[in-house]
């Protein structure tokens, strides 16, 4: 169990690790030197095309959870340990997880690279800029509004309205005053005024292009399929239309190679991308995945935020758009997350309440109910904290056993997967991996946009039905004549509850979910429905993550966690 007197924080942890040569990381992975292009000794980035193929892919597990609460539940942390616990007991294995945001990590959430002795390194790399995916996306992004504005200014052959324009500018902080702004002040030499705004940049559409590709052509070709607004006769206007996809493909030529590092127990891990599972689809990247499944036997990768969203998008979306679908689902609770969505305050986690304990696995009963759904049976990662009694461990693992769940309590945060903190888990996840079930979608690409939406509030929400704004209405009227009804949908919604009510913990039923807004994404190939008050643009907290950190006069940071 996570010692209660370990007051080591994860910096300090992984500053006392002693890192192999990524070039020893790679062949041990049987990734050839040649297919590196090196960031330092200890980064990374891999040519796939020169990776050569095997004649089997490696299996994927997919790593997700219980509906999250503010206390964190450690879900990356129990990734990274059931990776290495994976490589102990003998399976070829390769992680793949996304990349941390700036916006998290200087705001509310802090670092994004597991936790205690399950942590991939460098962590400070990792954690700011690390090979500069993040900038090269933002840039991307802002060179096509660049050009788009320019295009309205030097003539508007296109003809296009500007205030149809539906691609917005970002940036990877989180900012709420640019959420809205005016643009092309100061007279005609200024530009075109026109109402415009920030998301943050995982956010961006270019962002899910990046993630969603399988390989440079690809990445092209979806560039070309983003619709950046409307002409004055309401026809969509395409990045193809104005010829840049070339330019901006060229960006991103570099960022779209996979990064390389490694765990703290020396385990191959993949970290590309990182769009958010609550505003996006919420999963690393289609190549990094598909480059992990060509040199390991078992991919261990993770979908953002509870299983209500970034693994149902995983299935809905990332699995279409290849051929990643998961062999196995394992699923991440807490006592204390448990206990939060049975009434508990956060400040009161800590103390022993069985009966809220019982009410709060109505939330974990759902997400094993929705991940059976997709045809795969889940294992449960009880990710163990120092407040903790063995006595709620016992019971949760004994509810699960009725319930026909296999479970494992996970002390990865303390003992580290390499050690023999995920042992039990690792072992079902073995035994999972030898019987998998029979993958299948929520729902068909056939069936209507707005009854896409109702499946998944309806299947995966709990909710009695959905109620879409005038907005939404017209959108969908606009996604109907334009032949765009055979995408899948992502969801933006709260990660705290199932509902779009943030408060409204546990496992909530008899609600209406409320759909504000549609945005089409035709380079991605979704549609993404608003619904509450979710932003795609966040703000930051009263007291910032960034209040606590530091450098040192010799470049060493402080304060990331």
């Amino acid at each position: 169990m996570r010692a209660a007197a370990d007051i080591s924080s994860d910096l300090e942890i992984s500053r006392r690790a002693v890192m192999k040569p990524v070039t020893d990381v790679a062949r041990a992975a049987g990734i050839p030197e040649a297919a590196l292009e090196l960031y330092g000794r200890y980064k990374a980035k891999i040519d796939p095309l020169l990776v050569p193929p095997r004649s089997t892919l490696g299996q994927v597990v997919l790593v997700t959870a219980m509906s999250p609460t503010p206390a964190g539940e450690g879900k990356s942390t129990v990734t990274v340990g059931l990776g290495d616990a994976l490589a102990k007991a003998g399976a070829s294995t390769v992680i793949a997880l996304r990349e941390p945001s700036l916006g998290p990590v200087l705001g509310l959430k802090g670092g994004a690279t597991g936790g205690g002795y399950s942590q991939v390194v460098p962590m400070e790399d990792i954690n700011l800029h690390f090979t500069g995916d993040f900038h090269a996306i933002t840039t991307a992004n802002n060179a096509l509004t660049a050009l788009l504005d320019n295009h309205i200014h030097q003539g508007n052959e296109l003809g296009i309205d500007p205030r149809r324009i539906i691609f917005r500018r970002v940036m990877d902080m989180n900012d709420r005053s640019l959420r809205n702004i005016v643009i092309g002040l100061g007279g005609p030499a200024e530009g075109t005024p026109r109402q415009d705004g920030f998301d943050i940049t995982v956010a961006s559409e270019i962002m899910a292009v990046f993630c969603l590709a399988r390989d440079l052509a690809d990445l092209k070709e979806r560039l070309a399929r983003i619709t950046v607004g409307y002409t004055y006769n309401r026809k969509p206007v395409t990045v193809r239309d104005l010829g840049v996809e070339g330019a901006l493909a060229l960006l991103l030529k570099d960022a779209v190679k996979p990064n390389l590092v490694q765990t703290l127990a020396g385990t191959p891990a993949l970290i590309h991308g990182g769009p958010f599972a609550n505003i996006a689809h919420g999963c690393n990247s289609v190549i990094a995945t598909e480059l992990a499944r060509t040199v390991a036997d078992v991919v261990v990768t993770e979908a953002g935020f509870g299983a209500d969203l970034g693994a149902e998008k995983y299935m809905d979306i990332t699995s279409r758009a290849a051929d990643v679908a998961p062999d196995a689902v394992v699923l991440v609770a807490t006592i204390r997350a448990l206990k939060m969505h049975g009434g508990v305050p956060r400040d009161e986690l800590g103390k022993a309440n069985p009966e809220a304990l019982e009410a709060g696995t109505a939330n974990l009963r759902r997400h094993i109910a929705n991940i059976r759904k997709f045809g795969l049976e889940p294992v449960v990662a009880v990710n163990v904290f120092s407040t903790d009694t063995p006595g709620e461990i016992e019971w949760l693992l004994d509810w699960c056993a009725a319930g026909g769940v296999a479970a494992a309590a996970a002390d990865v945060w303390a003992a580290g997967g390499g050690g023999d903190g995920g042992d039990a888990l690792a072992a079902l996840v073995l035994a999972a991996l030898e019987k998998p079930g029979d993958f299948r979608y929520l729902y068909p690409l056939d069936l209507p946009v707005e009854e896409k939406i109702r499946t998944v509030a309806r299947e995966i929400y709990g909710a009695d039905d959905v109620e879409f704004s005038l907005p939404a209405l017209r959108r969908l009227e606009e996604i109907k004549a334009g032949g765009w009804d055979g995408l899948p949908v992502c969801m933006a919604k709260t990660q705290y509850s199932f509902s779009d009510d943030a408060s409204l913990l546990g496992a909530p039923t008899g609600f209406t979910l409320h759909v504000r807004d549609l945005i089409l994404k035709t380079g991605a190939g979704f549609v993404v429905a608003l619904t509450g008050a979710v932003m795609t643009m966040p703000g930051l907290p009263k007291v910032p993550a960034a209040l606590r950190m530091d450098v040192t006069a010799d470049g060493t940071p402080q304060g990331l966690s």
